[in-house]
């Protein structure tokens, strides 16, 4: 379950091309793509705070999310650029708006979430797992955890800082285990 989390804590799934058998374009497309989560996992500047998804169609890679500052949103385009088999990459990462407030509310609820003692196997982790995007107010996780009790104690730690509002996007260990199945990238689980 680690080797599932760490392909899609940081950089979740979007979609490489979900189809019931690959076929040999599509399992390229899939190496590029974990090729693009380590590029991702391995960028010192990438934070718990930003949250990038990558969809490869025939060596075309779309990169969506958000990061805290314009200069990761380039050079995460430069290093998914340099992975072999990457034709051209399509940027649409946002740079989220500079605010004290935003901030403030970033280190709160990453303090309240990996200072529980439930989440301290992931605040150990070199990538941790559950990113915590804020943008105007707003609160979003996202990422994956073991179970749904651990979704719902993420999301109610985050919920106590007066943010605008609260969506959780987290993925347990199991729907990323389906997600990957389904798309062929993992023998199915007996």
């Amino acid at each position: 379950m680690l080797a599932i989390r760490n392909i899609a804590a940081s950089l979740i799934l979007v979609a490489v091309v979900a189809a019931p058998a690959l076929a040999q374009d599509e399992r390229k497309d899939f190496q590029i793509f974990k090729d693009i989560s380590d590029a991702v996992l391995s960028y010192a500047r990438f934070t718990i705070f930003d949250d990038v998804g990558a969809s490869v169609d025939q060596g075309v890679v779309t990169l969506v999310g958000k990061v805290t500052m314009p200069f990761k949103r380039d050079d995460i385009e430069r290093r998914t650029l340099k992975v072999a088999g990457v034709r051209r990459v399509e940027n649409r990462i946002e740079v989220l708006p500079v605010s004290f407030f935003d901030d403030d509310l970033r280190y709160l609820i990453s303090r309240a979430i990996y200072g529980n003692q439930a989440f301290w196997q992931y605040a150990a982790m070199p990538n941790p797992p559950i990113h915590i995007v804020v943008e105007r107010g707003r609160v979003t996780l996202t990422g994956v955890v073991n179970s749904n009790v651990e979704r719902m104690l993420a999301t109610s730690l985050a919920s106590q800082f007066n943010e605008l509002s609260i969506k959780s996007e987290l993925k347990t260990d199991e729907e990323m285990r389906r997600a990957l199945e389904k798309i062929g990238s993992i023998p199915p689980a007996s």
